[in-house]
């Protein structure tokens, strides 16, 4: 976990220890890209933060140097940043939202697999992803036209502008589970992943992937 100095943080770290993992968390001035790698995990989550990516220290490295090997969730502000490591802009959203519970839309595929369709999600963000580059794909959205999704079409590389771990979130726990088993293999030798579907990714298999 890449922690943007956020106090949402911990609330994420609680959310994957349900899975009975181990959750090691690094500061985003507190970190190397080559401590990282030394580490070889099998996820990595960029955390929300109260600034603008260009703020996140190490985060839009990090998501730059491993999106081709391990499997990558940004939050909020790491959701801003995937967009932006790819071409993307960050914008001040039309109106602020702070602790609001809101509907977003999607197509029920990759994280939202099985997922209702509007899905009752927390936003706390007064910025948002603008002009989506051609490697990533819109992945859910508020009836407002707000991006709420990004996955890249080649690498589990996932985004959401809303916290998955907050209580106002419906399914927030399956939203994890299906991070966890998009990317279920890791290979570190040529940059490579192996991706399974969904579907035959049972909750033994998730929690014995460590």
């Amino acid at each position: 976990m890449i922690d943007n100095y956020d106090s949402f943080t911990y609330n994420l770290v609680q959310l994957f220890y349900e899975f009975d993992l181990e959750v090691l968390v690094f500061r985003h001035d507190e970190v190397t890209l080559e401590e990282i790698e030394a580490l070889k995990p099998r996820w990595l989550c960029i955390s929300p933060g109260p600034r603008a990516p260009a703020q996140a220290g190490i985060s839009k490295e990090v998501i730059s140097r491993f999106y081709r090997q391990i499997p990558i969730l940004g939050v909020c502000l790491g959701h801003q940043a995937i967009n932006e490591v790819f071409g993307g802009a960050t914008i001040q959203a039309p109106v602020p939202v702070h602790g609001k519970r809101h509907q977003v839309f999607h197509h029920g595929q990759g994280i939202f697999q099985g997922l209702p369709s509007p899905l009752g999600v927390a936003r706390y963000h007064s910025l948002m992803a603008d002009r989506v580059p051609p490697a990533l794909e819109i992945t859910a959205w508020t009836a407002d036209g707000v991006v709420m999704g990004l996955s890249h079409r080649r690498y589990p590389l996932h985004g959401v502008q809303f916290h998955p771990e907050s209580f106002l979130t419906s399914h927030g726990r399956e939203l994890a589970a299906n991070f966890l088993a998009v990317g279920k293999e890791v290979n570190w030798g040529e940059g490579a992943y192996y991706q399974l579907p969904v579907a035959s990714c049972q909750w033994s298999a998730i929690k014995n992937h460590q």
